[in-house]
């Protein structure tokens, strides 16, 4: 699964794909990480601040909230971030239980 809760804390792994047309959430990437879409380009960590903003406008959670735990320069990486009501919601809506 691509995600893990442990406490109160998710961790997302993510597949990265910059320049893309839009923000949006893909599907499943080979069953371990969600491909998720991002509008800037990989260069001086622009992807990274436009997934911190798309993951905490999605999930309702403050951007300096949101961690890297590895993969900074990488296109997968794994991002934590406090569970909250928002987060189940869309586990659920999009049937990933």
């Amino acid at each position: 699964m691509f995600y893990n809760i442990e406490d109160d804390t998710v961790s997302l792994r993510i597949k990265a794909q910059p320049n893309a047309s839009k923000n949006e959430f893909c599907e499943v990437y080979d069953n371990d990480a969600i491909k998720i879409r991002i509008k800037a380009p990989a260069v001086e960590g622009a992807a990274n601040k436009e997934l911190v903003k798309f993951l905490a406008k999605s999930f309702k959670v403050s951007k300096s909230d949101i961690l890297f735990k590895t993969g900074q320069h990488s296109k997968i990486k794994i991002v934590a971030f406090p569970l909250n009501d928002k987060f189940k919601d869309w586990i659920e809506e999009n049937g990933y239980r």
